[in-house]
């Protein structure tokens, strides 16, 4: 409560600059936000992918939703809920993806804009998750067996419930079935017929085919038909098609079996599929080794290809060890005799997969990838035609070698980041957006979506030519000892130059991680340090450099090294680790520290060592930042070295004579690691258009020191004379990871990172708080002794910087609301394409019909010979759907829907009435009569009747459906689709003998009613008698014990 009272009034507070200057950097000024994320984020879930856009989404398992798109476009979506994915889906070339969370929540995106539109909370808990493919409706089966239709508004990208349901009692049939065993595990409308038919299976193993006009179901399988057959319980895990026109579908259960059932599909446009069959065994058993071990199957993916190399994909679940979880098997004419399969090893268990594809049709180059989501987050790419290879030729003479995992990281990063620099806006660019839109796309995907053809490509139009010629200048540290230069004008990391050489004459890697960087683009000096403490002094030729290292190479170290743009290199050595560097800019002399306390001073033209200092620490030993100084002391100039440790002491050397200015040192009381250290002068500020002297009186120069723990501002010529003079202190009550300093027009600002993600950006020198933000999905681990961290962080001077995880992702930040660094950040951003120019085979309606082979059960593993060609059925998708649109708008189980609505205030209530009973033992009643049915009970009196205002619903005869008279070309849309399936039209009314009718079956069930009642008379007696009996048996029992 207390921390939480500081905050607000430290947020409260007016900033009040030395000397009275209010008119510093405001919080309104500030603003840090991400402005692009780059690589694969942590803690990667699920997968979705739009195979028309070649977008590719994948959702974290703390919200969000990163996505991947064609020309190396990427986007970040962040969810208010941070919490896992449990279904993530597109809607098809739509713009639109639907994500199911743990919560329930089904939220909907709008990827044009990159924004979350609406989110629909669901009462039930959701098992089931489907998108239609051609119309913009969606499917959820919940833990009860319910199915409710949902529909997507693609114009406000809204979601409204549908009236049209699918209750468990008419698609399961199953009343007495176990609670837990009810869910709906699997919604799949039918291929070639999404608008008339579903598939939906249920946790016992049940099957059921719906037909959607007729709302009711026409094929029941599995289930406890089947499992009592064979007498063993399981439940379904994991299904999916495995025929282009849904007759046959595969089934995974948690005792690791794989059952292909058949369902009954019309081949002509005239025939019917509506008459119930019922099926007690599936038509095949896949063999594999999830049976033996009792491996659930988690997940099940099918990929038709040609006749012969049709694959199944099959994932066992995670949380069980084995050697093999993820394997491959062929489906064809031969997969009853023999099956031919290639289990993949994989670094890790699994947890889903999805299978991308590409093509140029005028190179006929096909790409096709499957990518796994391992267990850590991590993704892992094989290629797809390698494994399709592969189970061809894998019984030949010559087989083909194993496809090869892959795992997906920064094309161009072959080890982790130790160290970076970022130096931004290069007043001197002159480069067009158009460049870098063309360079953009030219760089290696980080996953491959799009097949690229080698003959086209506008990287030759990029030649390096000098770093003065970069906006924004990215230069990273390796653990193998690399150098690599990126140039980040626009948010792609586009690779410039790399560094392997370790001396004038070696130009291989050291393999010994880097641990400081300096730069100075002015001289023409790069500086590193290492852990074993080499130091190198790399001096660049002046440019512009020769074409000799073109785009996207990194190339330069591999053949005769950067000869073309290295001058020359120095090396020297040191004892320790080296943590930081520093170059003075008036005598060029380099200031070298170490993890072992260790101060250098080094003339770099020999270079030579001027003097060596050892700082002794108690707690820590390290100097973490050095930083030159000319001041007065006693009106005479000197050149100090102003040095930070470990333990935040801070102590200064005269670089004349290498002696200690004062033989005490400034350190806190309770001191913790430190991270870093900034001179504070304000004639720096005026140097960048500020004004140091505020009422006549100079603004003082102070040091910053920032720790793990807290921020202290001491005053700069007291501390040089070992004098501990607190101006400002700030205490952290988190765990700060990382501290730098951004520089504006007028003033100096301090920006913080913390473990937890949290950026505050703070005034200087008073340290008052201005802003703070979170960014998600940031980890930083605390190194081990004697290791680096997997995150390194950078910034430049003017508040942008740049996060790197490992070697899979970047952070781009931004502090200055209004500022702009980076070049085509919109283009880089629209993963979505509304103009995109659909192929011809895309565009064509339905799947493009074949000859269906007659050996086999695989027969729908299609021949191409189109002669003798069966008339397939097909469906207008426009007309379908609005057809769909007149049927799901109305209830089609009124009694369900009104009861399910009215169930809170009716629930001490009960009126039974005689529409409510049921005698026969049959399964559910045609359509109108639940419907008429339900009016009855709610809505009708019997003065309706006679006044003609109920409307006639006729019985549906599926025999005379071919027989109809052709319909009035007048009439309208909906009354023709009344007419079609069933219902009256508005001047077809016989009132009189539907009330005749309905009395009539009325009395038939009262008379049914008094003979049940007899019979349930009896039984009670019976049961009576026979409790009264087993009661005196026992109280006889217990007299004689």
């Amino acid at each position: 409560m207390f921390v939480n009272v500081k905050k607000l009034v430290e947020k409260a507070s007016t900033s009040i600059k030395p000397g009275g200057n209010t008119d510093g950097l405001k919080a309104s000024d500030v603003e840090p936000h991400m402005l692009f994320h780059y690589g694969i984020p942590l803690g990667c879930h699920m997968f979705a992918y739009d195979s028309i856009q070649k977008i590719l989404a994948v959702s974290t398992v703390d919200g969000r939703i990163k996505l991947f798109g064609k020309d190396n476009s990427q986007a970040l979506l962040e969810s208010d809920d941070m919490v896992p994915s449990k279904f993530l889906e597109f809607v098809q070339n739509q713009g639109i993806l639907v994500n199911v969370n743990c919560k329930n929540h089904i939220e909907v995106w709008d990827l044009d804009k990159k924004l979350l539109c609406h989110v629909h909370v669901f009462k039930e808990e959701i098992t089931s998750f489907t998108v239609m493919q051609t119309g913009p409706y969606m499917y959820v089966g919940d833990s009860v067996g319910n199915i409710k239709v949902l529909k997507i508004d693609l114009e406000l990208v809204h979601v409204v419930q549908m009236k049209y349901t699918i209750p468990f009692s008419a698609s399961h049939g199953n009343p007495t079935e176990v609670l837990a065993d009810r869910a709906v595990i699997s919604i799949m409308p039918q291929p070639t017929a999404e608008s008339k038919r579903i598939l939906l299976i249920f946790k016992d193993g049940f099957i059921t085919l719906w037909e959607i006009r007729e709302s009711k179901a026409i094929l029941v399988t599995g289930g406890s038909m089947f499992q009592s057959v064979h007498s063993e319980a399981k439940h379904v895990t994991s299904a999916c098609w495995v025929c282009p026109f849904g007759s046959k579908v595969a089934v995974g259960y948690n005792n690791g079996e794989i059952l292909i059932w058949s369902v009954p599909t019309p081949k002509l446009k005239h025939d019917s599929a509506s008459e119930l069959s019922i099926q007690n065994a599936p038509i095949c058993k896949v063999i594999l080794g999830f049976r033996s071990e009792k491996i659930p199957i988690a997940s099940l993916r099918w990929t038709y290809a040609d006749p012969k190399a049709t694959r199944l994909y099959v994932m066992g679940a995670s949380d069980v060890a084995s050697t093999s979880l993820m394997q491959v098997i062929l489906l064809n004419e031969q997969t009853e005799s023999r099956t031919i399969k290639l289990g993949l090893h994989l670094s890790e268990p699994c947890v889903d997969m999805v299978v991308t594809s590409s093509s140029i049709e005028q190179n006929k180059l096909k790409q096709d990838f499957l990518l796994l989501v391992g267990k850590s987050g991590n993704i892992y790419m094989y290629d797809d035609c390698s494994i399709e290879k592969y189970l061809l030729q894998c019984q030949s003479r010559s087989p083909p070698s194993l496809p090869k995992e892959v795992m997906v990281k920064n094309p161009f990063i072959n080890s982790n980041i130790t160290v970076a620099k970022l130096i931004t806006d290069n007043p001197y660019v002159l480069s067009a957006d158009e460049d870098y839109v063309l360079l953009a796309k030219d760089v290696p995907s980080l996953i491959p979506l799009e097949t690229k053809s080698r003959e086209v490509g506008h990287s030759k139009s990029y030649q390096f030519s000098g770093f003065g010629k970069v906006k924004n200048l990215y230069i990273t540290g390796h653990s193998d000892g690399a150098i690599n230069f990126w140039d980040l004008s626009c948010p792609i990391p586009i690779p410039i130059m790399s560094l392997n050489q370790q001396s004038e004459d070696d130009f291989s890697l050291s393999g010994i991680a880097l641990t400081a960087l300096y730069f100075d683009g002015t001289s023409r000096v790069l500086i590193s340090g290492d852990q074993s403490g080499m130091v190198r002094i790399f001096k660049f030729k002046p440019e512009p450099y020769t074409a000799e290292n073109s785009f996207i190479s990194f190339q330069g170290s591999t053949r005769k090294g950067n000869n073309h743009i290295i001058h020359s290199v120095k090396v020297l050595k040191v004892n320790g680790s080296i943590l930081s560097l520093n170059l003075s800019h008036s005598t060029r002399h380099l200031a070298i520290g170490s993890d072992q306390g260790d101060v250098s001073l080094v003339d770099t033209e020999g270079p030579n060592i001027i003097f060596q200092s050892h700082i002794a620490s108690d707690i820590c030993l390290g100097i973490i930042s050095m930083q030159f100084k000319t001041c007065s002391l006693q009106n005479f100039e000197k050149n100090v070295l102003v040095v930070a440790t470990k333990d935040s002491s801070v102590v200064a050397f005269d670089t004349d004579t290498g002696n200690m200015m004062s033989t005490s040192m400034v350190r806190p009381k309770k001191p913790s690691r430190a991270l870093f250290m900034q001179i504070l002068d304000w004639q720096d500020i005026s140097v960048r258009g500020g004004s140091p002297i505020e009422g006549g009186m100079p603004k003082q120069s102070f040091i910053l020191i920032c720790s793990e723990k807290a921020a202290y501002v001491y005053s700069l010529i007291q501390a040089i004379q070992g004098v501990k003079k607190v101006h400002y202190k700030k205490k952290f009550y988190s765990t700060c990871c990382w501290a730098s300093t951004f520089y504006t027009a007028s003033d100096v600002s301090l920006m913080l990172l913390f473990t937890s993600g949290k950026v505050e950006i703070r005034s200087l020198p008073e340290l008052s708080l201005l802003k703070e933000t979170s960014i998600r999905g940031f980890r930083y681990s605390t190194p081990k002794p004697n290791s680096l961290s997997d995150s390194s962080m950078c910034s430049s001077h003017c508040g942008d910087f740049v996060m790197a995880n490992g070697d899979q992702e970047f952070f781009i930040v931004s502090v200055l609301l209004q500022k702009e660094s980076f070049r085509i950040l919109d283009s880089i951003s629209r993963v979505y394409r509304k103009d995109l120019m659909l192929p011809e085979e895309v565009l064509a309606s339905g799947t493009t019909a074949q000859k269906e082979k007659k050996k086999g059960i695989f027969g729908s593993v299609l021949k191409g010979s189109k002669k003798h060609m069966p008339e397939l059925e097909t469906e207008d998708t426009k007309e379908s759907i609005e057809e769909l649109s007149t049927i799901f708008s109305n209830a089609n189980f009124a009694c369900e829907v009104e009861n399910r609505d009215n169930q809170a205030a009716d629930e001490d209530e009960v009126d039974l009435d005689i529409d409510d009973i049921d005698l026969d033992d049959s399964g559910s009643k045609p359509k109108e009569q639940n419907i008429l049915a339900a009016l009855n009970k709610h809505k009708l009196k019997f003065q309706a009747f006679t006044a003609g205002k109920l409307k006639q619903m006729k019985v549906k005869n599926e025999k005379t459906i071919s027989k109809e008279e052709p319909q009035d070309e007048k009439s309208s849309a909906v009354d023709q689709i009344k007419k079609k399936y069933g219902f009256s039209l508005h001047g077809e009314s016989s009132a009189a003998k539907m009330a005749e009718s309905k009395l009539q079956e009325n009395l038939k069930k009262l008379q049914g009613i008094s003979l049940k009642t007899t019979e349930m008379q009896d039984t009670a007696k019976s049961f009576s008698s026979m409790a009264r009996e087993l009661l005196r048996t026992t109280e006889q029992e217990k007299r004689i014990s």
